[in-house]
């Protein structure tokens, strides 16, 4: 007779995390905390001790860093997690560095062993773990009297039915032959890099046994609020469920709220299909996404617009885009931040798109929100960007994306950095010139799956809007160049 055991999962209340690490902590796990200097260790493991730790699960703290609680606490105080009253009530700080100054390991264990013993705590920390194995080299203790000091530590955490976490600084996970990476149950990996003039924290779950976790790196910031995790985009192959969800998208149809436009693209764009809208500047993009977003809401279906070559409130400076907001029917992604990340901005999305049920999402432009990353997300631009587009065509939104690009009158391209690909479908916004003067034509180039028109059609901005004309044809005036397509 055998029976599964079932391992709690303890949320660790960092907003992200529990995401990454498939469901949460498993309870009474061994746990390494490590990552280069000033990198968020100390607040990551206060974070996750405040949130858990009540009378009923009380937390240790060990510090052998050499500096006194009181002063790790007064920077830790502003953050909101933090809660005065649950300390020596829920949470009590030990000091260890008396203790390790003569780098006896059995004095240490044993004082570990006996405020253990008489706090029963459900959590145990200790900060910073790398200040034992910098005291075995000091005192030219060998690496031997090391692993035993980890192998004793680790039987003993578990034999307290305590979840516990070790911190440490620590270069790069495979550079250390530290004992401790074989023992740990789980280990998150945080690091910092400096790149050109941007920080960009990055977080792994390099281990955690018993458990799914999601792979690669993951961006986290440090803000106000404490820290914020914001996973990776993970793009799932299920080629009979993509089938299958095509096959209904095209039966479903967004219509966007330009007289001709619908019968342009076949009846009006499928449902969860990404469109890019391609054009030079000026030639009416932002106003066609404003037609979209304002059809959504007359028919009951929210969107939500990320915009970033404009301020938020030059782009409400648009007065029909501004009663959309007012109203409600329409949400606004703050792109201003410093060094974003995809994998941020799309937890911003997704957020709002839940908040506001939205069925529609605007991108306005791809070549200003590339402009907007960090430099090391600028640089994998098409990947990162293909993930987030997998991510919200998944949830059954319709996306609209738009890009400038420079018209050269005779060569039509449809991106300027070849994501052209990741659409469903393109239109395509540009100018000609007949009998001396500029004209604004329009064509639908693809809607993947579906037939479209194959016309390119004049048309004009007028105070009501976008109006689409007649067809153009060699025989409406004299043009300087006819278009060359290159696909």
């Amino acid at each position: 007779m055998s029976s599964k055991v079932s391992i709690r999962r303890l949320k660790t209340g960092v907003p992200g995390l529990d995401n990454l690490l498939g469901g949460g902590l498993p309870e009474f796990s061994f746990n390494l905390i490590a990552g280069t200097p000033g990198s968020g260790k100390t607040t990551l493991a206060h974070q996750i001790m405040f949130s858990l730790a009540n009378p009923n699960n009380r937390a240790l703290f060990f510090t052998v860093l050499g500096e006194p609680a009181l002063k790790m606490l007064r920077y830790q105080q502003q953050f909101p997690f933090f809660d005065i009253d649950k300390v020596n009530e829920s949470i009590r700080f030990v000091n260890l560095s008396e203790d390790l100054l003569d780098g006896d390991f059995d004095r240490v264990l044993s004082r570990i062993g006996e405020e253990v013993k008489a706090y029963a705590p459900s959590l145990v920390f200790v900060d910073s773990f790398r200040s034992v194995a910098r005291s075995a080299k000091q005192n030219e203790q060998g690496e031997s009297e090391l692993q035993r000091f980890v192998q004793q530590l680790g039987m003993q955490m578990t034999s307290w039915q305590a979840t516990t976490f070790l911190i440490g600084e620590y270069l790069l996970p495979e550079s250390e032959s530290s004992p401790i990476f074989t023992v740990a149950d789980g280990i998150l990996w945080l690091s910092q890099n400096l790149h050109r003039n941007s920080m960009l924290r990055k977080m792994q779950v390099v281990k955690m046994r018993g458990q799914a976790q999601a792979p690669g790196l993951h961006t986290f910031r440090i803000d106000d609020e404490g820290i914020r995790v914001f996973p990776r985009a993970i793009v799932k192959d299920d080629i009979s469920a993509e089938l299958a969800t095509r096959a209904s998208t095209l039966e479903s149809r967004v219509a966007m709220g330009i007289p001709g436009l619908d019968d342009m693209l076949g009846g009006g764009l499928p449902v969860g299909y990404s469109l890019l809208v391609v054009g030079p500047s000026g030639c009416g993009k932002t106003i066609l996404t404003t037609e979209f977003l304002a059809e959504g809401a007359r028919r009951g279906e929210p969107g939500v617009i990320a915009a970033f070559e404009k301020s938020p409130s030059q782009m409400l400076g648009n007065r029909r885009l501004y009663s959309l907001v007012q109203a409600g029917q329409v949400g606004v992604i703050d792109t201003r931040s410093l060094d974003l990340s995809i994998d941020e901005t799309l937890h911003d999305l997704i957020a709002m798109i839940h908040r506001m049920k939205a069925k529609r999402v605007v991108i306005d432009s791809l070549s200003g929100f590339e402009l907007a990353l960090a430099p090391e997300f600028s640089e994998d631009f098409r990947g990162s960007l293909y993930r987030m587009i997998a991510e919200l065509t998944g949830m059954g939104v319709t996306i609209l994306m738009t890009s400038e690009l420079e018209d050269r009158y005779t060569d039509l391209r449809f991106s300027p950095f070849g994501s052209a690909f990741l659409a469903d479908a393109i239109i395509v916004q540009r100018y000609i010139e007949i009998a001396g003067q500029f004209k604004r034509v329009i064509s639908v180039v693809k809607v993947r799956g579906s037939e479209h028109s194959k016309d390119i059609r004049l048309f004009e901005i007028t105070d009501e809007g976008i109006v689409i004309g007649e067809t153009l044809s060699e025989y409406d005036g004299i043009m300087t160049g006819r278009p060359k397509i290159n696909p």
